[in-house]
């Protein structure tokens, strides 16, 4: 199989080019030149434990012999603390996908697990160095280091938003110890961030003098490792692997979460809808609502992964609803950067995605949401994950079961929590431990070239 970008101004690419560079030349992002068809496949697949469904899953994707990519995805999945690694638990007529028994205790471990082995196993193959940077609104950062620490001839710049991501989630990135791990607190915001990595690595002379990678999901790995879990939540519901339908409602950012439910339900896979669930960081909700893709100024909430006004990987939903055009791609994206929005028509579509069903949240409605479920059952919610349900509510089908991502632990986000139930009781032990080790920060301005000249000083030599 080969990649495309969605700006179509660059050769086409094999698996191994896409995962290791994550963003095209031409500054689009890589696509599979075809999607699968998963449906002669479910039945068989329906019986498989996580490991072995992720390697049937991906091994559609890739190159990469079936002998080396099993125990690779099998090493991937052997620190999660859950015997079925994603297990579903009940809350009042709706499932949680629980995704949150990695290393970092967030969704963010099934993919930069993977992504992590993947770099080390391309790179001990060719003998040469990675030097990753990364953009994150929380939980990206922790995972990603949690995925590449300590590996060998790679070296990861980690960009946070300063007093924007919970202290949960800054411990678990600033305390890690390993030479090869820097973490940059920025000056700005998630959306600052981003920008800069995407910057830098659209710089193919920079990218290419200082072989940088990317671990956002921008890289496609990211998104097809999360595809898997889709398709396993719903033959957990379905166990003979029937045709009744479900619904998934997905908290959601920077859309790479979704958009890997998108791809499962262009596969085959029986998806009646798609449940988008924004913070008061609306854009995407507002879009398939309205119908307009507007930019505003980021707020900031209780669920502070979700405090994202551009989400990256719209551009690869774009490219499908456009007809796959990357001139009209190329075309809004420009759209975007000159005027910050553009509406449904110029896609060429008159009407919605009919997939997507999608609502928004504030943070009155999420902390509602964490106390109600906390004092119908015992239940406690992530903020995230209080967003998807609260949005879930509104679209329940009786015959339908609605799968809601459970995307972090809890305890990573102890104030809101204590908010909404009066309880400071939310612990987890591998974050307790974090409290007792010495953090390590280097803060930025939102500035390109600052950051520039920090990789250029201590970034791996080719």
């Amino acid at each position: 199989m080969k990649y495309i970008s969605t700006r179509g101004q660059c050769a086409p690419v094999d698996f191994e080019t896409a995962v290791m560079t994550g963003l095209a030349p031409d500054g689009g992002l890589y696509l599979p030149d075809n999607i699968p068809d998963a449906r002669r496949r479910m039945k068989a697949w329906s019986g498989l434990d996580y490991p072995a469904l992720a390697c049937e899953i991906i091994r559609l994707f890739c190159d990469i012999p079936v002998r080396e990519l099993k125990p690779m995805i099998e090493r991937s999945y052997a620190l999660f603390d859950s015997r079925t690694v994603a297990p579903l638990a009940d809350c009042e007529g709706m499932r949680l996908l629980e995704l949150f028994h990695g290393p970092t205790l967030a969704f963010k471990d099934f993919a930069l697990q993977f992504l992590g082995n993947l770099f080390e196993y391309y790179l001990r193959r060719s003998g040469a160095v990675l030097n990753l940077i990364a953009a994150t609104s929380g939980d990206t950062g922790s995972a990603a280091i949690a995925g590449v620490r300590g590996k060998k001839n790679i070296r990861i710049f980690v960009l946070y938003p300063r007093g924007r991501v919970s202290p949960a989630q800054e411990r678990q990135m600033t305390t890690v110890g390993d030479e090869n791990v820097f973490c940059l607190a920025v000056k700005g915001s998630f959306d600052d961030c981003q920008n800069i990595v995407k910057a830098l690595l659209a710089d193919c002379s920079f990218r290419s003098a200082h072989s940088l990678g990317a671990v956002n999901s921008i890289n496609w790995a990211r998104i097809l490792a999360q595809v898997v879990y889709y398709f396993y939540a719903y033959f957990r519901v379905s166990p003979r692997g029937g045709h009744a339908k479900v619904r998934f409602a997905v908290p959601t950012g920077n859309f790479g979460d979704i958009f890997a439910g998108w791809i499962a339900a262009q596969m085959g896979l029986p998806v009646s809808r798609l449940v988008l669930a924004t913070n008061r960081n609306r854009i995407l909700a507002d879009y398939f609502r309205t119908g307009i893709y507007a930019r505003g100024q980021v707020k900031k909430t209780w669920s502070p992964s979700m405090d994202i006004q551009v989400a990256s990987n719209f551009e690869r939903y774009l490219y499908y609803r456009a007809g796959r055009s990357p001139g009209v791609v190329r075309r809004l994206m420009r759209k975007f950067a000159e005027q910050g929005s553009f509406c449904l028509a110029d896609t060429g579509r008159k009407s919605p995605d009919p997939l997507f069903l999608a609502g928004s949240a504030g943070n009155a409605e999420t902390l509602a949401e964490i106390r109600r479920c906390y004092r119908a059952n015992g239940r406690v919610l992530d903020p995230h994950t209080a967003v998807g349900v609260s949005v879930a509510r509104r679209y329940l089908a009786k015959d339908e079961p609605m799968i809601c991502l459970a995307t972090a632990h809890p305890a990573k986000f102890g104030e809101a929590v204590a908010r909404a139930t009066g309880k400071r009781a939310v612990r987890h032990p591998a974050l307790e431990a974090l409290k007792r080790l010495k953090a390590r920060r280097f803060v930025v301005p939102a500035e390109a070239e600052t950051i520039r000249q920090f990789i250029v000083r201590r970034a791996l030599r080719p």
